[in-house]
């Protein structure tokens, strides 16, 4: 039992802090927002900390990977098959919010006075060019814009681009590169410091929440959660096994499903796909993966590749949109969603343990407020650990898929073959 609540301390004191606060806001309804400022010193703290966050974590992951055998081809297939699989995700996670919507029958009314006091209702589309948006999505025209939580994916792009120029400078980049992991190590602690506050702060808001809202709210989060685990169900089940046939045919399925139960158990077990990579680095040393990749694919995609993460920033996405009443029928919004939800999982996850930044990423990119920000963090703590089984076992089966494109058609039976001679 000691162990249990060891490895699920955090989301054990977030769920009961939840719990507590959704039952003083069907209890004492609006009274409940006297403990608002509690809540609102959390996010004012989360939000005071995310764009050096952000910088520091992304710009260090990719200025510090080096020393790789055959990096330019292992590195460029580790993240095509990250991005596709991403994409898959996103794309499916949509499909199954669009077929059963979690708020579906909600009565959201209540929210409007929320809506209108934080200024979110839509507005008239400028008349701007698709280009011309997509330039204004990436990209500021001054430095210091950076510095504004509103403008993330633009900080996202010059960290890539800073880190990237970091590690192509080479030798002369490296006081630079520690630099970055310097920071990235104490923003991690800075991060770890706040979220010690995190069931205090989520507790007081998410009463303040459900005494405004109203308690109906409660149901679409057990709605989400089923909705969560049915796509759970059919990823791991179906897609992994489609990935294990396209890495190495009727072959691939037999090996990975035959090595696929400890890394699975593992990541359920510990909820961390950081805990979880000594386990997966064995299973795909019995999946005949080369060592090289594996030491590549594995740890990196403990970091940045996060399928069940995008099924969740979906659900999160498409909640919000719902309670708000806002239209996601029109082609550029999906394409919003699902690029959002892609970022949530496959960029983000780059900040190890970043407590809500994939949940403000979603708030600053679709203009949200600050304060709808408990809402969906309810639902990062419920889907944890089918979210991190789908997030770590999938780097195993990209691991195969990487194999496949680094050493050929025919990798899996080259490396039983050595084996076995």
């Amino acid at each position: 039992m000691k162990k249990l609540f060891s490895t699920y301390r955090t989301t054990i004191l977030l769920l009961a802090a939840i719990l507590i606060g959704g039952i003083a806001g069907v209890v004492f309804g609006p009274a409940t927002s006297v403990v608002k400022p509690f809540g609102d010193l959390f996010l004012n703290l989360m939000f005071m900390i995310i764009v050096p966050l952000v910088f520091f974590s992304i710009a260090s992951a990719i200025a510090n990977i080096s020393g790789m055998k055959r990096l330019g081809k292992i590195m460029g297939s580790t993240f095509l098959v990250f991005f596709l699989t991403a994409v898959v995700s996103a794309v499916l996670g949509f499909a199954g919010t669009s077929l059963f919507d979690p708020l579906k029958d909600t009565d959201t009314s209540s929210i409007i006075a929320m809506m209108d006091e934080a200024e979110v209702a839509e507005e008239e589309p400028e008349n701007i060019s698709l280009l011309a948006k997509l330039v204004e999505t990436v990209t500021v025209n001054d430095f210091h814009l950076l510095f504004s939580k509103s403008n993330m994916l633009q900080l996202i792009v010059f960290a890539i681009l800073f880190g990237l120029a970091t590690a192509l400078v080479g030798e002369k980049g490296r006081p630079m590169a520690t630099f970055l992991q310097s920071g990235t190590d104490i923003m991690m602690k800075i991060v770890k410091i706040v979220m010690y506050y995190a069931p205090i702060g989520l507790g007081c808001y998410f009463a303040t929440i459900i005494g405004e809202l109203g308690p109906q709210i409660l149901g679409g989060y057990v709605r989400a959660f089923v909705l969560y685990l049915g796509i759970t169900l059919v990823y791991y089940f179906g897609f992994f096994t489609l990935y294990a046939f396209i890495a190495g045919g009727k072959e691939g399925i037999s090996v990975f499903w035959k090595n696929a139960i400890s890394p699975s158990v593992t990541a359920i077990a510990t909820c961390s796909s950081a805990a979880s990579i000594p386990v997966n680095l064995d299973a795909t040393k019995k999946m005949g993966v080369p060592k090289d990749i594996a030491e590549t694919v594995i740890p990196l995609g403990a970091n940045t590749h996060k399928d069940g993460s995008v099924f969740g920033g979906v659900i999160k996405i498409v909640f919000i949109f719902s309670l708000f009443g806002q239209s996601m029928t029109d082609l550029p919004t999906i394409l919003s969603i699902i690029a959002v939800a892609f970022l949530v999982g496959a960029v983000m996850g780059a900040i190890p343990s970043g407590g809500l930044i994939g949940e403000m990423l979603i708030l600053s990119v679709f203009g949200f407020p600050p304060e709808v920000l408990p809402i969906i963090a309810v639902i990062s703590t419920i889907i944890d650990a089918p979210a991190t089984l789908l997030n770590s076992t999938g780097n195993t089966v990209c691991a195969m898929m990487v194999s496949r494109l680094v050493e050929g058609k025919d990798w899996l039976k080259k490396a039983f073959h050595v084996k076995t001679v």
